[in-house]
C-alpha cells in the first residue's frame, strides 16, 4: 500500500482536496473516472497528447505503484488547479511531479485538460 503524505493546503478547501486526490490517483495509476470529462485532453512530456477519458484511464493502469507520495502543494483558483510533490518507487527511485488541471467549470469537480510534468 502506498503511503500518502498530503498537503497542508487542503484544510477547508474541497477544491484543493479534489486536486490532491486526483494527483495521488494519477501517481498511483488508479482510475477516478468521474474526475475526467469524456473528452479530456492529457499532455505529458514523454508521450503524445491523449484524447478521451477511456484512453486516459487505460494509460493510468500502466503506471508503476509508488511506495510513497508526498504532496507538497495542492491549489486551485477558478477553473484551474495544480499539485506538486515527490514520488518514491519500489526500487527506491524518487522523482518529482507536477499536475496542472483545467476544469470544466468553477466548481472544479471535473477535469477537461491535464498537463503532467515529471
Amino acid at each position: 500500500m502506498t503511503q500518502i503524505q498530503g498537503s497542508k493546503d487542503c484544510g477547508n478547501s474541497p477544491k484543493n482536496q479534489f486536486v490532491q486526490d486526483v494527483s495521488v490517483a494519477i501517481e498511483c495509476g488508479e482510475a477516478m473516472a468521474d474526475a475526467f470529462s469524456e473528452d479530456v485532453i492529457w499532455e505529458q512530456p514523454e508521450t503524445q497528447r491523449m484524447l478521451g477519458r477511456n484512453n486516459v484511464l487505460e494509460h493510468l493502469k500502466s503506471r508503476p505503484k509508488p511506495t510513497s507520495i508526498t504532496v507538497l502543494h495542492a491549489i486551485s483558483h477558478g477553473k484551474v488547479g495544480a499539485a506538486n510533490g515527490e514520488v518514491t518507487l519500489a526500487n527506491g527511485h524518487t522523482r518529482r511531479f507536477c499536475h496542472v488541471f483545467e476544469f470544466t467549470n468553477t466548481k472544479a469537480n471535473c477535469i477537461s485538460v491535464v498537463r503532467c510534468y515529471s
